[in-house]
């Protein structure tokens, strides 16, 4: 029990929606109100929820208790996913391409949610067909179920798969970012800092050399 408030406790919420609903009834308008929730840990972890009252605050509370019962393990490569997938629902459909590191989550409001609170930081998504903030979140979710690591796959079809793209530009980058600096680029900024000292050397003598005349 220690352990699930623990791990409960590291989660983070995000409201996708609040809705209102009306329903004509003998007295006027009665209004009720439900919410989108999305919960996750930002590591692979991350859940759905969805709640109805007759106040914001109380659908709001039901909508995040759900998404943290219903936490799903996700299969992430460094901070994208391993291949490109397809997630459907009702018909709304999101397409996850992975990206090279750097690139950041290129996607609307609604899918950016549960794309960064399952813990991915490099992403480019598609959407395609309805608009409905439900189906999407709930067509991403379907997407990051479908993921396999390069693991599983090997395993499954008996073979070395070798290298992957995903792979290939993550080393890319790695060995881009860690790069030293070329002796030019060196050369030049020394020749800039001696052209600095050399004026701040300067600018004290012509200022001396004008008091005096």
């Amino acid at each position: 029990m220690a352990r699930m408030i623990e791990e409960q406790s590291n989660l983070d919420t995000n409201t996708i929606g609040v809705f209102r609903t009306a329903a004509t009834v003998k007295g006027g308008r009665r209004f009720s109100f439900s919410s989108l929730v999305v919960a996750g840990d930002r590591n692979g972890r991350v859940g759905l929820g969805y709640g109805k009252a007759n106040e914001v605050p109380p659908a709001i509370e039901k909508a995040s208790k759900e998404a943290r019962k219903k936490l799903k393990k996700i299969t992430l490569q460094g901070g994208t996913i391993p291949h490109t997938v397809i997630g459907r629902s009702g018909a709304a459909s999101v397409k996850l391409i992975p990206a090279s590191p750097g690139t950041g989550i290129v996607a609307g409001t609604t899918v950016r949610a549960v794309l960064e609170l399952a813990g991915l930081t490099d992403c480019m998504t598609k959407s395609y067909g309805s608009n409905n903030k439900q189906n999407l979140a709930k067509a991403v979710l379907d997407g990051l179920e479908q993921l396999r690591s390069k693991s599983d796959v090997e395993a499954l079809r008996g073979m070395d798969l070798g290298l992957t793209e995903i792979e290939e530009r993550i080393e890319r980058s790695r060995a881009f970012t860690t790069s030293e600096p070329g002796p030019q680029t060196k050369a030049a900024g020394n020749g800039v800092s001696e052209s600095n000292q050399q004026s701040k050397e300067s600018a004290p003598a012509t200022g001396q050399s004008e008091s005096q005349a």
